[in-house]
């Protein structure tokens, strides 16, 4: 079946007020200028970052929850429903979400850059709250869309790591003022995992089971081979998450492997719906969309060279950059510029005409130059521990930024009541 089809069906039936997922958008928006500007703030201590407090983790911590959150809160909210065409009980809650999360990440990075403990905690247990919110309604929606298949497996998967990372998160956030933890560092590594490959790892490529065959006009990936890949991508992240609290280096090894085999089979089920898809030509996205897939194994091969001590004394900074930055930042902004000018044209009822005006946008033209210099520029940074290469490569991601926030606004000056 074209996915397509089935998913636009009668969308327009489902769909939330404007105002509810573009709030996020806009958002994610905001909070990846902030992201960039942070990183050339704290450029010295990024290359060789470790954790602790200060503008290296505000700036993570800008990306993780002001980027790639408020983006899979503001996408899932509104896609879910269309594609199991169930509509929502009530918007409040979406809404209650936003003004825990937003406020509360507002007040977390402040403590984190101000390494201010008595900021820091009430800050991430309002947000704690409202991603426990969201993860309700997760729960709602994966609970009415029994046809989903892979994509609920994926979903049910992701929750359920999402719920460990708050927990880690508000456990962290503790452990500044309290120190009560034995070994900060593994409970930190095992929170990235977590949050990296399992909550938001586990929605991209979930969610890549409905969005890449509906972009590319395509029949969905086939099950067998699907749920094969779910079940190694499930159990990379558990294996990742014991290895790193029992700070095991062949538990970490054996979930690496385990992760480059479920990127494999990702990566195939992927290639083959784009080569079999009616549409070839899908423009810029999908240059970003296939970088960020490119940086998946690559993460993973930067994650066992830095477990081996074959990746200089930045390896492990290098590992979670590659993974935050250069992974999931890279795909979910490629996403992000389709499902904007989309859902636009859904709100405005003009069918097509916003989508093929935003498709090759000046602003996303800038963007995708100055994303993929300054990933690589910062790669190399890390790997020659050299801040003033890691400023100009933030410098260079703050302009991209800034162009991509500008298409955001260009984006929802269009669906506006009296545009």
């Amino acid at each position: 079946m074209n996915v397509a089809a089935g998913f636009l069906g009668g969308a327009k039936s489902r769909l939330l007020p404007r105002s509810i997922p573009f709030r996020f958008f806009a958002s994610a928006a905001a909070f990846h200028v902030l992201m960039w500007l942070a990183l050339l703030l704290g450029a010295e201590d990024a290359v060789g970052f470790r954790g602790g407090l200060g503008p290296a983790l505000t700036s993570v911590h800008l990306l993780t929850l002001g980027v790639l959150t408020t983006t899979a809160i503001g996408a899932s909210v509104q896609l879910l429903p269309v594609a199991t065409r169930r509509t929502l009980h009530a918007v409040w809650p979406i809404r209650l979400t936003f003004w825990l999360i937003v406020p509360g990440l507002i007040a977390l990075t402040v403590g984190m850059h101000l390494a201010q403990p008595s900021i820091l905690v009430p800050a991430a247990v309002a947000t704690a709250a409202g991603l426990f919110l969201f993860g309700v309604l997760l729960a709602d929606n994966l609970r009415r869309a029994g046809s989903l298949g892979v994509v609920g497996a994926y979903g049910w998967a992701a929750l359920a790591m999402l719920i460990l990372t708050i927990a880690l998160g508000v456990t962290l956030s503790i452990n500044e003022e309290t120190g009560f933890l034995p070994d900060h560092a593994a409970v930190a590594l095992t929170h990235l995992i977590l949050g990296g490959f399992g909550f938001m790892g586990l929605l991209a490529l979930g969610f890549s089971h409905v969005l890449i065959p509906m972009f590319a006009l395509a029949s969905a990936p086939p099950k067998r081979p699907s749920y094969a890949g779910f079940g190694a991508a499930a159990a990379a992240v558990v294996l990742g998450t014991l290895g790193a609290l029992a700070d095991s280096r062949s538990l970490l090894t054996i979930a690496l492997f385990t992760g480059l085999a479920a990127a494999a089979t990702h990566l195939w089920l992927m290639h083959r719906v784009l080569r079999a898809g009616m549409r070839k030509r899908l423009g810029l996205s999908f240059i970003l969309v296939r970088a960020g897939w490119a940086m998946l194994p690559a993460t993973l091969l930067a994650g066992l060279a830095a477990l081996y001590g074959l990746a200089g004394g930045n390896g492990g900074t290098l590992f979670g950059f590659l993974l935050l930055f250069g992974w999931l930042l890279t795909f979910l902004v490629a996403i992000l510029q389709r499902i904007m000018p989309f859902l636009a044209s859904m709100f405005a009822g003009s069918g097509a005409p916003i989508v093929s005006e935003f498709a090759n946008a000046r602003s996303l033209r800038l963007h995708a130059a100055c994303h993929g210099l300054a990933v690589a520029t910062l790669a190399v940074a890390i790997l020659r521990d050299d801040a003033t290469m890691a400023r100009l490569g933030s410098a260079i991601g703050l302009v991209g930024a800034i162009a991509f926030a500008w298409f955001t606004a260009e984006v929802i000056r269009r669906i506006l009541p009296d545009s």
